[in-house]
């Protein structure tokens, strides 16, 4: 079931409570706004301080106004785009998905890190102090851990470790650990590195800003499991945007940042502080990585469940994603993949 480090070659190539956004939010009808989404993986204070100058210069760069909406829920982000609440934003790998399926979404660019690492890792961490030094150590399952999982929506937070840690051992979080919390990564780095929590699920990007802003937590936390390295974060608009201001978002993601002076030191100074390098262009095959690890979760389920029609339609669907990436991939002239 653990899927190698290899699928993620694809990627080089290739209701509702709306917190803080008030019943106004609503937008689409005046061609000169949009409303852009943000997924608030820490405070949605601090999120607003690093994307207001960046989207203050998308409003002077495609002189659209640019009404901000963040939300620390995958399910409202998701949820906003359905209802054309919101018109573009920046999701995470598994949220971005639902978006395209269920909001009318569509994936036109996705992010790179500044440190030249085209990727991220799903971790497992513990305090540095904690006799817990293993994932046998983790996985005792005798109810006396309390453990953090991500939003149900999260790619790093919660589908990666159930695919790759808990279905290969068999264990579900809540029949392993006295309590099982769900919390954005902030959050849970924070219970982890104050002994709140016995362990969690996070995430190497979170790490590496908590490092970088001196905050302190991320050096009082352990890595005992990292997953293989996972793809960039979507940017994902509604089919339906008016073609103009389509275009006039992918000029202003494709370029900012680039170049060399002043000004593209100062924008790629306002990126660096969410680890974001810059923008590539993109599309829905961004999104295969994470297509296949859901439809290996499924199969995991099914096998678990006994249920044969079930492992059969899952393992079929699970195939045809794995030849829809090969196809891809060997188009894009690089060597296929290899997946268990």
């Amino acid at each position: 079931m653990i899927l190698r480090r290899s699928l993620l070659a694809l990627g080089a190539v290739a209701a509702l409570a709306l917190a803080g956004c008030g019943p106004k939010a609503a937008t689409g009808a005046a061609q000169d706004t949009i409303t852009f989404s943000i997924l608030s993986t820490e405070s949605a204070q601090n999120m607003e301080s690093y994307w207001t100058p960046i989207l203050a210069d998308m409003e002077k760069q495609t002189g659209l106004k640019v009404k901000p909406f963040f939300s620390g829920s995958y399910s409202a982000l998701i949820e906003a785009m359905r209802f054309k609440q919101t018109d573009v934003g920046w999701f995470s790998n598994q949220s971005g998905l639902e978006a395209v399926r269920r909001s009318n979404g569509e994936v036109f660019a996705r992010t790179f890190d500044p440190s030249g690492t085209d990727g991220y890792k799903s971790v497992i961490i513990v305090p540095t102090n904690s006799k817990i030094r293993t994932l046998d150590d983790l996985f005792k399952c005798d109810r006396t851990l309390n453990f953090g999982m991500g939003d149900k929506k999260s790619t790093s937070g919660t589908l990666v470790p159930m695919v790759e840690v808990f279905l290969p051992r068999g264990v579900k979080p809540e029949n392993c650990f006295k309590t099982v919390l769900s919390a954005n990564h902030a959050a849970n780095l924070f219970a982890v590195a104050n002994g709140r929590l016995d362990a969690s699920t996070n995430n190497s990007t979170a790490l590496r800003l908590n490092k970088d802003r001196g905050e302190g937590q991320a050096d009082r936390v352990r890595v005992i499991w990292e997953s293989p390295t996972l793809p960039e974060d979507p940017m994902v608009w509604r089919k339906d945007l008016d073609p103009t201001i389509k275009e006039k978002l992918r000029q202003f993601f494709l370029t900012y940042g680039q170049g060399t002076g002043p000004e593209a030191e100062r924008q790629r100074a306002n990126m660096a502080k969410l680890s974001i390098g810059g923008f590539k262009p993109a599309d829905q095959a961004h999104l295969i990585p994470v297509e296949i690890w859901e439809a290996a979760e499924i199969l995991g389920q099914a096998e678990e469940a006994g249920d044969p029609a079930k492992i059969a339609a899952a393992r079929e669907a699970l195939a045809a994603l794995k030849a829809k990436q090969a196809a891809l991939v060997a188009k894009a002239g690089v060597a296929a993949p290899a997946a268990n």
